[in-house]
């Protein structure tokens, strides 16, 4: 890691002796990283100490969906509804664009949205209530925690009222009380109304469709059942929904990704831990579209993983009916916000929401709402090397193809196989949108070309890949032939686990290896570090692929003159205490620290 933050040092070196060439800031963007970086958001310490960094982010976001939006705001005052919620939860109405304000007018009743927020938050856990955050031709995009267990719901109700002053971001976990137990004991009646107000509160935001990333049916923590979902609610009251299953790798793993010197190509979860129990389940209806093999899932790697999730999501969202999406992990502030955010900047990047905000802009909003003022812990995580945060806005770079577009295009026609293989002219005359497909996995410089499968059924790869060759750089080119996209997809070179980011030559030209990230760092990586911001080159960019270069290199100028790399720091008190700090946390019983870092 020593290589790794030195080139993320010389890297921010770099930046700041060329700062005519940045990205246009916010203004407010590193106070927001550096406050971030600081503490953990909660809507009780507003007022307190750093109060007015707080609320000059919070009227910033108002701002910013003032833009675009009609909006009413519900009032978490001291974190009165949820602790680690927004104080100001912005609920979006309808857009205030003349044009889009007659399309989609919001049928929701603020006052009654309140009532039942109020009724339902205990059936989630942690109180992390479902909340809408996105508005899509009138459809709501929600986040949540995962359904609260028996142990929490009847925990929380009393531990937090003794001992934690109402606030609700405890586990509380005081007895482990099964479903069945509760059955025996004439209790479900109270489960049922906790969780028919949850019910009621999903179907009054219109919302069908239910994508739960946990990778467990149930989380365990110390051979306790602290929380459930509703794909194992044993009633089947959330049976009208869609339920969709696509488990997602926990905050945890992305130390790896860390340690990998912030590589996601080539990195895959091990699905055969003991705790991973949920199956990958997506109704056949919903697949059919998206051309993709979901019995693989477990062979991804973290980069095809991400991206034929938010393909699915943004394929939900995208339908031609009026249903709403919710989207929740275990607590809601590390997966959960990584696709929430992902799903806003896709949308942004296309011009269908947030359609007056400039790049600096929408990173501030997404960054401030999606993560911050929802009480994503980045002070721990970066304290343990869980850098899930970095790799929601540094992933930019593998979405920008059309195939992440909900804009409503023409299918590209396939190209014909030819015998004779392909010339270099043949290369550079191919536009930009017929480079790459959801089955390559080469380089950066990669080109991937398919048969019709409507015709023959199979498919045929010609792949090509520029590598340098002494100072300067030439064409390579390399032909592979595969009978199907699985043979190609699991034969690619897989990156070395030791190699660094400043490494040169040919190892950093293939430090990339993803569908849509052929053609997406925008420039020719030598020596470079993960914080460094991409040159712009001189090939024409589709709008799309400019605005989330622009998001992503603004980031990174702003990540690495704020939070920059950081090492782990080692457990404060040896593996037996570390052991009961991590217990401690797990059931509520003492907070983060803030400082440390």
């Amino acid at each position: 890691m020593a290589g790794a933050r030195a080139a993320a040092a010389a890297a921010s070196a770099g930046a700041s002796a060329s700062s005519g060439n940045q990205p246009p800031q916010e203004p407010g963007l590193g106070e927001l990283l550096e406050e971030f970086s600081r503490t953990q958001y909660r809507a009780k310490d507003g007022s307190g100490t750093g109060g007015s960094k707080v609320e000059r982010i919070e009227k910033r976001c108002l701002e910013l969906f003032g833009r675009d939006y009609c909006f009413s705001v519900i009032p978490n005052t001291n974190g009165d509804i949820c602790g680690h919620y927004p104080r100001h939860i912005v609920f979006l109405e309808y857009e205030s664009s003349e044009k889009e304000k007659d399309t989609f007018e919001s049928t929701v009743q603020v006052s009654k949205l309140q009532d039942l927020i109020h009724r339902s938050k205990m059936a989630r856990c942690r109180g992390r209530f479902v909340c809408p955050v996105i508005l899509f031709k009138g459809k709501h995009i929600c986040r949540s925690a995962t359904l609260a267990g028996w142990g929490e719901l009847y925990g929380r109700s009393g531990y937090n009222y003794f001992f934690s002053g109402g606030a609700d971001d405890a586990w509380a976990d005081v007895e482990d009380v099964t479903e069945e137990d509760c059955a025996l004991r004439g209790d479900t009646h109270l489960f049922d109304k906790v969780r028919g107000y949850d019910i009621k509160l999903l179907r009054y935001l219109s919302v069908k469709y239910i994508c739960d990333l946990m990778v467990e049916n149930k989380k365990v923590k110390f051979g306790m059942n602290v929380t459930s979902s509703e794909k194992v609610d044993k009633a089947q009251r959330y049976a009208d929904f869609t339920l969709l299953s696509i488990p997602y790798p926990g905050c945890e793993f992305f130390k790896e990704y860390k340690d990998r010197d912030y590589m996601a190509e080539g990195l895959i979860f091990n699905w055969k831990q003991d705790y991973v129990d949920a199956p990958l389940s997506i109704p056949n209806f919903l697949t059919h579209s998206l051309n993709i093999d979901w019995s693989q899932y477990q062979c991804w790697d973290l980069v095809q993983q991400t991206q034929n999730y938010l393909k699915l999501l943004l394929s939900l969202v995208n339908s031609d009916d009026d249903s709403g999406l919710l989207v929740h992990c275990i607590s809601g502030w590390d997966r959960t916000p990584l696709f929430i955010s992902l799903l806003r900047l896709s949308l942004w990047a296309d011009g269908l929401i947030h359609t007056s905000l400039k790049p600096a802009e929408i990173l501030y909003l997404t960054v401030a709402y999606d993560w911050f003022l929802f009480g994503h812990m980045l002070v721990d995580r970066l304290s343990k090397g869980e850098e899930i945060f970095f790799f929601c806005f540094n992933f930019l770079k593998h979405i920008t193809s059309e195939e992440f577009s909900a804009l409503k295009t023409q299918r590209r026609k396939s190209l014909p196989a030819r015998d004779g293989g392909f010339t270099l002219e043949d290369i550079c005359m191919l536009r930009r949108k017929d480079r790459g497909s959801t089955t390559s996995l080469g380089s950066d410089f990669s080109l991937v070309m398919e048969s019709s499968p409507g015709a023959t059924g199979s498919f045929t790869y010609e792949a090509v890949e520029l590598v340098p060759a002494g100072a300067l750089t030439q064409a390579a080119w390399r032909k592979s032939h595969s009978s199907s996209p699985q043979s190609v997809l699991w034969n690619r070179p897989q990156p070395s686990e030791d190699r660094l980011p400043s490494h040169q030559g040919l190892a950093e030209a293939r430090s990339s290896s993803s569908s849509s990230s052929n053609h997406s760092d925008n420039f020719f990586r030598m020596g470079s570090s993960p914080l460094e911001v991409p040159k712009p080159r001189l090939a024409a960019l589709s709008d799309r692929e400019t605005r989330l270069q622009e998001v992503r290199s603004a980031f990174l100028a702003a990540y690495s003159s704020t939070v920059g790399l950081r090492a782990v720091a080692p457990s404060p008190s040896g593996a037996i205490g570390g052991l009961l700090e991590q217990f401690a946390r797990g059931v509520g019983l003492r907070g983060i620290s803030s400082n440390a870092l």
